[in-house]
């Protein structure tokens, strides 16, 4: 079996592929290599894949619809894990237009040719950001999320309607994955945790949002990738007590469902320092601001559908998650 993950080079994507790698499958992997952030990163995750005889690294432009579909061609590929995209709440106010291009228009190229080509299961990341202006918590896949309020989350809802559609249209089981702030080893450095890191080792000031109160559902790498792969070997099914006069938005009478993956357990940002100041053996300079345009107050993952269809909870302590950050962020910058 032949798998494509797109963003193979990313966080979440090297990840994964590392870990199907492991298992004995064939992994194809796209990434564009951009310059989102540090290009020589994804380039050092990039070479520890090429390592497995498994793997062969395909670099282009997802928004290219030529270039997806030659790699399709080319390589045989039966499912699909589509990670790539443009990542950021606060970037999307910034650069809109790179939020169309990833996440629409390559979201489209890389779905359409998944229908083109049959594929078994066609596996994507969403995100926590879609639940927007919603307040019940925990956030539960069976939540109404119609009001997102950064760009980021409204193409990442968009996702989710499109696989939708093409589920129903075409019988093709898609599953997507809402995300809640994941955190590890090889992490993006645009994210809290390498902000915090790098800031408290060079002595300078971290910035700390919504004055410390903002809470996240963090979930450890290690989790999001053991939900991804169980997910993936279970294609979506129809749901065949879908009722229409009350619509369940997790499921369809078309081979599509929605998950959450997250640690069922929401941390408040200040005790998230503290376990980093713990971890470093060092204090940090806090610079407090308000809470950011884009922003939601909190995020915590109801995961009892994740449970009851795959048999797994994330679970990796916050205190473990982090210490093995800091140990990979050392050995890497030679702190």
């Amino acid at each position: 079996m032949s798998i494509l993950v797109t963003g193979a080079a990313g966080f979440i994507g090297y990840h994964v592929s590392s870990r199907l790698l492991a298992d004995g499958q064939d992994v194809v992997g796209l990434d564009n290599f951009n310059d989102y952030y540090d290009p020589s990163l994804k380039k050092a995750r990039a070479e520890r894949l090429r390592s497995h005889s498994g793997f062969r690294l395909v670099e282009a432009d997802m928004t290219s619809m030529e270039a997806v579909s030659n790699l399709f061609d080319m390589h045989g590929v039966d499912n699909v894990i589509h990670l790539a995209a443009q990542p950021g709440v606060r970037y999307s106010l910034e650069n809109p237009q790179a939020y169309i291009d990833a996440n629409i228009i390559g979201f489209f190229n890389i779905l359409e040719n998944a229908k083109r080509c049959a594929v078994k299961h066609f596996t994507y990341a969403s995100s926590s950001s879609v639940y927007g202006l919603n307040t019940s918590m925990p956030f539960s896949v069976h939540d109404n999320v119609d009001h997102p309020i950064s760009l980021y989350a409204a193409t990442k809802k968009s996702n989710e309607l499109i696989a939708h559609t093409y589920s129903h249209l075409y019988r093709l089981p898609c599953t997507g994955l809402r995300f809640f702030t994941v955190y590890g080893p090889w992490g993006r450095p645009d994210m809290a945790l390498f902000l915090f890191t790098r800031a408290i080792l060079e002595n300078k000031p971290i910035t700390v949002f919504n004055n410390g109160k903002m809470r996240r559902d963090f979930t450890y790498i290690d989790d999001i990738v053991e939900g991804i792969i169980r997910v993936l070997a279970q294609p979506a099914q129809p749901n065949p007590n879908w009722d229409a006069s009350h619509p369940d938005p997790s499921t369809s009478p078309a081979p599509y469902r929605l998950y959450n993956i997250g640690n069922h357990n929401t941390v408040e940002l200040g005790h998230f320092i503290e376990v980093i100041e713990s971890c470093l053996g060092m204090k940090a300079q806090k610079n407090y601001l308000p809470i950011q345009p884009g922003d939601v107050e909190a995020t915590y993952a109801n995961v009892d559908a994740l449970i009851e269809n795959v048999g797994f909870s994330p679970s990796t302590p916050l205190e473990k998650g982090i210490q093995a950050f800091v140990d990979w962020y050392r050995d890497y910058y030679g702190v």
